[in-house]
C-alpha cells in the first residue's frame, strides 16, 4: 500500500507539474510573445512533451484507478472517494488534452511566420484558455490525492 501511494504521488506529481510548469512559466506572458517566438516555442514544448505524457497521463490513471481499488477493498471510505475524485479529476484534465489542446498543437506545427491564419491570436488564446483549465483541473486532482492520505485516514488504522 505504501509503495502504491507513494508511486501514484510521484506520477501525479510529474503530470501536474509538467501543466503548472507550463503555465507557470510560459502561458501568462504568452500573448506578449511574438509570432516567430510563439511558434518556435510551441513547436519545441510540443515535441518535448507530447511522447512523455502519451506514456505518462496513462499510468498515472491507472495508479489512481488501482489505488482506488485497493482503498475500496480496504474500506476507507474518504480516501477511497478522494482517490476516486483524482482521478476523475485527471481524466478532466486529459479530455480537455486531447479535445482542445491536442487539435491545436496539430495546427501550430504546421504553422509558419507567413502562414499564420488570421484568427491566430484566438485560437492561441483558446489554447491558453483550456491549457488555464487542465492545469486548475490537474492540481485539485493533486490536492484531493494529498487529501486523502492526510485526512482520509481513520485513527487506529495503518496509513498507507
Amino acid at each position: 500500500m505504501k509503495t502504491l501511494y507513494f508511486v501514484t504521488v510521484f506520477l501525479l506529481c510529474l503530470v501536474t507539474g509538467v501543466f503548472w510548469g507550463t503555465w507557470f512559466s510560459l502561458s501568462r506572458s504568452i500573448a506578449s510573445i511574438e509570432p516567430d517566438t510563439f511558434l518556435e516555442i510551441g513547436r519545441t514544448m510540443i515535441g518535448n512533451l507530447g511522447g512523455p505524457m502519451r506514456v505518462l497521463m496513462p499510468i498515472t490513471l491507472a495508479s489512481l484507478f488501482l489505488l482506488s481499488l485497493v482503498l475500496y477493498r480496504q474500506r476507507r471510505k474518504l480516501a477511497c472517494v478522494l482517490t476516486v475524485a483524482s482521478l476523475l479529476l485527471l481524466l478532466a484534465a486529459l479530455i480537455v488534452t486531447l479535445k482542445v489542446n491536442v487539435p491545436i498543437d496539430r495546427e501550430i506545427v504546421t504553422w509558419t511566420v507567413t502562414t499564420l491564419p488570421g484568427d491566430w491570436k484566438v485560437i492561441r488564446d483558446r489554447w491558453e484558455f483550456y491549457h488555464g483549465l487542465r492545469t486548475l483541473l490537474s492540481l485539485f486532482a493533486f490536492g484531493s490525492l494529498l487529501a486523502g492520505n492526510v485526512w482520509g485516514f481513520q485513527s487506529g488504522k495503518q496509513q498507507p
